[in-house]
């Protein structure tokens, strides 16, 4: 199953597409048991994945990414890409657990902030979504797994018969574990979808839809989380700018010719 158009906005392939055709593609390659791991990109990821190799690598061998920050929509569009609109992690995820819930299609839930968040995550979506088949679910510590836990966290994945491992570990840790684990895993999908554990446990409130339209959400995430936000957005705001800059200036004379 062929994904979604996509085009490069500061070198990663973002997805010119919406949450109907994304859900699609992703319920066509549960169907024909392909393999394959999907990222919701944030400027973050995008900028992060310029400076480690790492990231790079696992972004760009993602099957897709799609646009999660409303400034790279406005990338794709100032591109020539007008039919591109935001697929927002969070709401992604919502969107395919309607229809998982109705086709009986199997999650995994791999993240969250303790073990007790990510039991009131599975049983918030499950109250959500009557029907919801969630077939397990691992939390990681705040390091590296050890070779161990690694193992333990396959077979549990494995044993557990899911289609889709939903992974909220943040960015771009979560990308370089899908990375990795994706040979080792018989589920046709991991997606990662970042704060969505959170903001649908309940944890984290979600900025209002004016701003996410308005491209503030990282204004508001910033009010709430300052200490941890602050770095990454003086950082890479700035640079993702600058970049997209010098690719609108190389790449807009060839589209208006």
């Amino acid at each position: 199953m062929a994904p979604p158009e996509r085009v490069a906005i500061a070198g990663v392939p973002l997805a010119v597409s919406d949450y109907d055709e994304v859900v699609d593609w992703m319920e066509a390659m549960i169907a024909a048991d392909g393999r394959g791991y999907v990222t919701a990109a944030a400027v973050n990821l995008v900028m992060s994945a310029r400076e480690d190799p790492d990231a790079l690598a696992a972004v760009l061998d993602a099957t897709l990414a799609v646009p999660d920050g409303q400034p790279l929509v406005w990338a794709l569009r100032l591109l020539g890409h007008t039919r591109a609109t935001r697929v927002y992690g969070p709401d992604l995820m919502l969107a395919f657990l309607a229809r998982a819930a109705a086709a009986g299609i199997p999650s995994y839930l791999y993240g969250g902030r303790t073990p007790e968040a990510l039991a009131l995550l599975e049983q918030r979506l499950c109250e959500r979504f009557p029907g919801l088949q969630i077939v397990g679910r691992w939390w990681p510590p705040f390091r590296a797994l050890t070779p161990e836990e690694e193992e333990a966290v396959v077979a549990d994945i494995q044993h557990s018969g899911a289609a889709v491992v939903w992974v909220g570990t943040g960015q771009p840790k979560q990308e370089v574990w899908m990375r990795r684990m994706r040979p080792r895993l018989a589920a046709p999908l991991l997606v990662g979808v970042g704060a969505a554990f959170d903001f649908h446990a309940g944890l984290v409130p979600q900025a209002p839809r004016w701003m996410q339209r308005a491209g503030l959400e990282w204004l508001f995430r910033l009010s709430r989380e300052p200490r941890r936000l602050w770095r990454r957005y003086a950082r890479y705001n700035p640079m993702f700018l600058a970049a997209f800059a010098r690719q609108y200036a190389r790449q807009r004379p060839r589209r208006l010719r």
